[in-house]
């Protein structure tokens, strides 16, 4: 199977993903892009601060990862999944402090989508009142709350109103809302992934 974890920072995903591969030791992980580009000196900025390089260069990179998995047999995880640079990217545009626009974000959504075809499971993690995460400070992410908040509310405009239409017609990703304890969420997508190669059989 070829996952894509998805959602506003700080809310479990690395956690999450990391998780998944001590239970499930024969997949590959692949870093969220903003870690791997940063380990090669890009200097990325976020917030009002994120201009179309920082955001591009960081989908791009998210795909070109994505692209290297072609089998349904690849068994991967992605921390991250090129969306979230559709919903980061429009955060700064309505914002309206650097050269990201509602034109630009719009631009990335056909890129996005055919770039969804590759994966099998997609998996968004929301901010929910049935259970809070709080916010870590590892001296890499930004911890403002409103910030974070601003962004889930972006996400979930384009998962549950179809903002952007990210959702190719062929082939789409099976899309998967998760929250809870570590555990719980981890058994949610086992079970996900057995009733997926049970339609396959």
């Amino acid at each position: 199977m070829r996952i894509a974890v998805s959602g506003t920072h700080s809310q479990g995903k690395s956690t999450f993903v990391r998780d998944w591969i001590k239970r499930h030791d024969h997949y590959i992980r692949e870093e969220e892009p903003y870690r791997a580009l940063h380990q090669e000196g890009y200097d990325i900025r976020f917030r009002q601060e994120s201009t179309r390089l920082h955001n591009g260069i960081q989908m791009y990179y998210n795909i070109s990862r994505l692209m290297n998995y072609q089998e349904d047999s690849d068994c991967v995880i992605f921390d991250r999944c090129p969306v979230d640079y559709i919903a980061y990217s429009q955060y700064t545009a309505n914002h309206r402090t650097t050269d990201i626009n509602d034109e630009f974000v719009e631009s990335l959504a056909e890129r996005v989508r055919d770039s969804l075809q590759k994966l099998d499971l997609l998996i968004f993690l929301p901010i929910t009142n049935q259970w809070p995460i709080a916010m870590e400070n590892d001296g890499i992410r930004p911890i403002d709350l409103p910030y974070r908040d601003e962004v889930d509310a972006i996400f979930k405009q384009i998962y549950r109103e179809k903002r952007f239409s990210v959702m190719p017609i062929n082939n789409p990703p099976v899309f998967i809302e998760l929250w809870g304890a570590r555990e719980d969420r981890l058994n949610s997508l086992e079970q996900a992934i057995q009733r997926e190669k049970n339609k396959r059989i």
